[in-house]
């Protein structure tokens, strides 16, 4: 393989995984490589009848596999863990193919998802339930944690490999079974670890897969025998998500988007800001939902804030996901490339000004765009308030933390922010006043598996990683054991 060029094969025809056995359907949907445009595979395009069959085949394994004692369960996680591991090189190929993800992140992908596993695993012996005081004599009440069934994963395109495990795991562990729909854009890695799950003893049916469109998330979202429906995308899926489930009052868990906010503060490290933020900006080209999204930089260092972060984005390297030293791919399609390109348009339009980028990146295959910084954005343009999901870096000014922190917080979303200053007691207002599911203080934005990854007001319901978001797959139950304290 050349290290400048994209590994070329022949186009691979997945299949889908139904009850432990892979399955076709008649409809094909092609996937593109966003580095050249070229089809690289088909896969099925699964109907209502798929996805009855996925849900039912859950629901027969999901008894047993509740049954079995968690440690159990656990046994089985960590082999799934350990065969990720050997597969890595193909599995991080082909994320980088399909997505357009730099080769090296794509090997954290895939890196960081079997750690999860094996994390999630540790909880075998660890979610407990309680007993609870009485008002009576001669009575116990015991409360315990109960998998909810049949879990439905809907997962979304830019991190397609780790969202795969981040559902999967936590709802193996506590009991569930589950059905994954990867996106159309990005089912390859899916379809690669469905062969992992068929080569491994996990029982059959414990994980299905069915690959499609927005029809096929549909059916799982409002089958009535899904207990829980668990997405990560954008708000306009969420609200289609909780309106195919609510006929059956059936448990959403959703990560939407964000819009997130990074305060720079006049006293602030600008080495640490400046690579901090365009680090945040440019992972992933920027199509990553708590990375930071919009920068207010006070008025007094806005200036050299600006020449600074403008000069460490003209320096990203862009370019084949498989070349060495490149930081930067593609977007993910071509409908991405004409959103972000149309964002900036109006933008500029607005009064906005480039200072770097703000157009298509000029290569004859692959939908590249320029990493790109606006300066003088005003708070009312959808520049500053809409998400943009591509390497484009919006920067406004305030005169006072007041100030920052009511136009960080004047947003829809809510899911990260952050904050660049050497001031305890600005840290600590902006921690407790910024209105978002996470706050980072003098750091880029990303979460870590331990820690709970959840969005306010837009960008979600429920959350992921950690112990609580563990709690996410699982229900309570209560029992009131009366018992005769006379008797000997």
């Amino acid at each position: 393989m050349s290290a400048t060029t994209s590994p070329a094969t022949a186009i691979e025809r997945y299949k889908m995984l139904i009850d432990g056995e892979f399955v076709t359907s008649q409809a094909m949907l092609p996937v593109l490589n966003p580095a050249t445009e070229e089809i690289i595979s088909e896969v099925p395009a699964a109907t209502v009848e798929h996805a009855n069959a996925a849900v039912l085949a859950a629901e027969r394994a999901q008894a047993d596999w509740a049954r079995l004692p968690a440690i159990q369960r656990a046994r089985y996680l960590r082999e799934i863990a350990a065969a990720i591991r050997r597969k890595k090189p193909l599995l991080a190929q082909t994320i980088a193919r399909e997505q357009g993800k730099i080769l090296p992140l794509a090997e954290v992908e895939v890196d960081f998802s079997a750690d999860y596993i094996d994390y999630m695993a540790e909880f075998a012996r660890r979610y407990t339930g309680e007993i609870i005081q009485s008002d009576r004599p001669g009575e116990n009440i015991l409360l315990y944690k109960a998998p909810i069934g049949v879990v439905a994963g809907i997962l979304p395109w830019n991190f397609p490999f780790f969202l795969i495990v981040r559902k999967m795991a936590p709802a193996l562990i506590t009991g569930n079974t589950i059905v994954i729909k990867p996106s159309e854009e990005t089912p390859n890695n899916a379809c690669e670890f469905a062969k992992i799950i068929a080569e491994s003893p996990l029982p059959r049916g414990v994980f299905n897969l069915v690959t499609g469109d927005g029809s096929a998330g549909a059916a799982l979202a409002g089958h009535p025998r899904v207990g829980m429906v668990s997405l990560t995308g954008s708000v306009e899926a969420g609200t289609a998500v909780m309106h195919a489930a609510a006929p059956n009052i059936t448990k959403v868990s959703l990560e939407l988007g964000g819009k997130a906010p990074a305060i720079v503060m006049a006293d602030a490290d600008l080495d640490l800001a400046v690579k901090a933020i365009r680090d945040s900006r440019i992972i992933n080209t920027g199509q990553v939902c708590n990375c930071a999204e919009r920068v207010y930089v006070h008025e007094s260092i806005s200036g050299e804030f600006t020449d600074r972060i403008t000069a460490a984005m003209q320096k990203t390297v862009a370019g084949d996901p498989f070349a060495a030293g490149v930081e930067m791919g593609p977007l993910v399609s071509q409908v991405q490339l004409r959103s972000v390109e149309s964002a900036v348009e109006k933008a500029v339009s607005e009064g906005a000004k480039l200072t770097t980028g703000g157009s298509r990146d000029q290569r004859e295959r692959g939908y590249y765009y320029q990493p790109t910084v606006l300066a003088h954005c005003r708070q009312s343009t959808d520049i500053m308030r809409k998400e943009i999901f591509g390497p484009v870096l919006p920067i406004a000014t305030f005169t006072d933390l007041d100030e920052a922190i009511a136009l960080a917080n004047d947003c829809d979303y809510g899911l990260t922010s952050s904050i660049f200053t050497r001031s305890l007691d600005s840290a600590m207002r902006a921690a407790n006043e910024l209105k978002f599911g996470e706050t980072y203080v003098n750091r880029e934005h990303f979460e870590a598996m331990q820690g709970f990854h959840a969005g306010w007001r837009k960008s979600g319901i429920g959350g992921a990683d950690g112990s609580h978001g563990l709690e996410e797959f699982l229900q309570t139950r209560v029992v009131y054991m009366d018992y005769d304290t006379k008797k000997k």
